[in-house]
């Protein structure tokens, strides 16, 4: 992963970086750079935010940062404030009483927080905050090795007490502490063990492995919101396969996404896969090679488009069926989404999409009227380009030639839905006549009688097609001594 003689010379530290050592050291402290900016350096990544550690209590950063006092335990200074002093453009005290002091330095972000030597309740995540007084002990707290490594801002040195370069060029994931005791602590990191996985592509060490199978229950004490969070920076990774496939084979899916997990030895219509699971991490891959970038709702909807078929196996004449599993996908999908706090619109994308993408396989070898092609685009609405790929990427079969009927039989459906696009407003298809013009014509006022005769014309445009003016009105009025 990287070759290296002497680490601190692949940590570039910026000169606001500098400028804050250099305002430290003259005050008697330390400051070392440490944790994902000193990784994501070493590996060649791009780094944004600086973290720093520093034996300076968060009153004495405080001062050192804001010499005027101006500056409450809560409060902030903005750029131009009267509390601000050279460099420093603005503070943030929001995580103070975790030790930590928020900066905008010389236009740089940093967050710099006092030596740590926490214990926990072991009942929630959130720790009894005890100062450390020496970088080691610091570093021993924090979640793992390859995060476990610092720089002196002062003179460059470089701190590795617990092997994390090793580990980072071996691609290893190994904690400072014994795993046990550091996942008890929090049990979050088990989530971010797998999130590394899906991300930097690294392997967890055996016994990492088997202290996230022990301490899976333990996730109960993680708040809804933090899962989604590390689940959504899971599924934008690089490898998200593998992020997943740690969270099932540790049972940490059977806390957080049990469907997924329930995949497992579900065989499928086709006969063709091992487990609906195996398929589903295929159409996932799938679905990521077709992207044009990371597509979180379409990532989401290729992982649970068919969590609906454990619910639905039935064994008929000695076949295997998943009838209506789209159906009941989109319930389960809409259930764990709003369990883990999901945002709506995110929410009703990802269930739209679920339950939508089985529709294709009625088209057959082009059946489906201009009606049906309507239908399909309207039910998809923005939501269509992105319905796409999904249906592509679901076909994982490994017959050649059944493949390449699928996707001729989809090119022709894209073929079709362009053609009726050239011919009228398909992405915004509404009644010939709106409202206003159905109450001219039957004499109405507004009511529920528009309402029906609204979607009446809405159906009529659906299954014929756009209707001139007097078309329209003819057939309106029909409809209407109809219902007279």
């Amino acid at each position: 992963m990287l070759r290296v003689t002497d680490p601190a010379d692949l940590v570039v530290v910026p000169a606001a970086a500098q400028q804050l050592g250099e305002l430290f050291a003259a005050a008697g402290h330390e400051l070392y750079l440490v944790g994902g900016p000193v990784r994501d350096a070493l590996m060649g990544r791009p780094v944004s935010d600086l973290d720093f550690t520093t034996d300076a209590r968060p009153e004495r950063v405080l001062q050192l940062l804001d010499p005027a006092g101006s500056v409450g335990s809560a409060g902030s200074v903005g750029s131009g404030g009267s509390g601000a002093r050279g460099p420093v453009q603005a503070i943030w005290t929001t995580g103070i009483e975790f030790g930590t002091v928020g900066v905008r330095y010389a236009g740089q972000p940093c967050e710099i927080t006092t030596f740590r030597a926490d214990r926990y309740d072991r009942v929630s995540r959130n720790p009894i905050v005890a100062y450390g007084d020496n970088l080691t002990d610091d570093l021993r707290r924090r979640d793992f090795t390859m995060n476990a490594m610092a720089v002196s801002v002062a003179d460059r040195s470089f701190h590795d007490p617990y092997g994390g370069l090793a580990d980072l060029a071996r691609g290893v994931l190994r904690t400072p502490a014994t795993p046990q005791e550091s996942f008890a602590d929090d049990p979050l990191r088990m989530l971010r063990a797998a999130r590394f996985v899906a991300t930097l592509g690294v392997s967890l060490a055996p016994e990492v492995a088997a202290a996230m199978t022990e301490l899976a229950p333990e996730l109960a004490r993680i708040t809804s919101e933090r899962v989604q969070a590390e689940l959504n920076k899971l599924m934008l990774g690089r490898y998200p396969r593998r992020g997943l496939e740690v969270l099932v084979d540790t049972g940490l899916a059977d806390a957080v996404l049990p469907e997924v997990a329930a995949l497992r030895m579900t065989t499928d219509e086709h006969g063709q896969h091992k487990d609906v699971y195996a398929h589903t991490l295929q159409v996932l891959d799938q679905a990521i090679d077709l992207e044009d970038g990371p597509d979180l709702i379409l990532r989401w909807a290729a992982l649970l488009h068919d969590i609906g078929k454990p619910d639905t196996r039935r064994f008929v004449d000695g076949k295997v069926t998943f009838h209506h599993h789209e159906v009941v996908g989109a319930r389960l999908t809409k259930a764990r989404l709003k369990a883990l706090k999901f945002p709506k619109d995110v929410t009703d994308d990802i269930e739209r999409l679920v339950f939508l993408h089985l529709r294709f396989y009625g088209y057959g070898r082009g059946e489906w009227t201009d009606s049906a092609v309507r239908r399909y685009v309207t039910d998809a609405g923005g939501l269509l380009e992105r319905l796409h790929k999904l249906v592509r990427s679901d076909c994982t079969t490994r017959n050649k030639r059944k493949a390449a009927a699928l996707s001729a039989t989809y090119d022709e459906l894209e073929n079709r839905i362009a053609a009726l696009r050239a011919q009228e407003e398909l992405d915004a298809i509404r009644p010939d006549l709106d409202g206003t013009e159905i109450m001219q014509v039957l004499g109405i006022r507004p009511g529920p009688a528009v309402g029906k005769a609204y979607a009446h014309l809405l159906e009529l445009r659906m299954e014929r097609g756009p209707l001139d003016h007097e078309a329209a009105v003819a057939a309106l009025l029909q409809w209407w001594g109809e219902q007279q």
